[in-house]
């Protein structure tokens, strides 16, 4: 196995697979990261994070807790992912209990800025810029939009 980083060891909680990159200054800690992974400077990986194979991770990028991304995907400059929706009227405030889980399928674009309610993203979809996803993907195309919304079918 082999995980390659400057000037910062990796927690040694994370799991990882073959030829996995992590640019620092990042915290990624108790997530597991599979092989080929790339994950750009400025990122923030949570513990109980999963990442599949060959995805990249771009800069300035937070992956909260309870986050599945599956292999062959593209998570772009910025990308926030929520689990706390803040259903009793404001943060849970350490009652995991609350926290919702997301799961991103596999061959998944999300461009920069693009923010990730808890929810499913099924396979081959591609989420715009800037969009805000706050209900579960279940038909593959091109989102967009606050809320995100199909734009086309692919």
């Amino acid at each position: 196995m082999s995980i390659q980083y400057s000037n910062v060891s990796i927690h040694e909680s994370v799991q990882h697979g073959e030829h996995v990159t992590v640019v620092m200054p990042s915290n990624v800690y108790g997530c597991t990261l599979g092989n080929h992974v790339f994950v750009g400077p400025f990122c923030e990986i949570q513990k109980n994070v999963t990442i599949g194979d060959y995805t990249r991770i771009q800069s300035h990028s937070f992956i909260c807790e309870l986050v599945t991304i599956g292999s062959h995907c593209f998570i772009g400059h910025g990308v926030m992912f929520i689990n706390d929706t803040f259903s009793e009227g404001g943060p849970a405030r350490g009652n995991k209990n609350l926290w919702k889980k997301t799961t991103i399928g596999n061959h998944v674009s999300i461009g920069s800025n693009a923010t990730i309610l808890p929810v499913d993203i099924c396979d081959g979809t591609v989420i715009g810029a800037g969009a805000v996803v706050t209900k579960s993907i279940t038909v593959p195309g091109v989102y967009a939009g606050n809320p995100a919304k199909l734009l086309r079918k692919l």
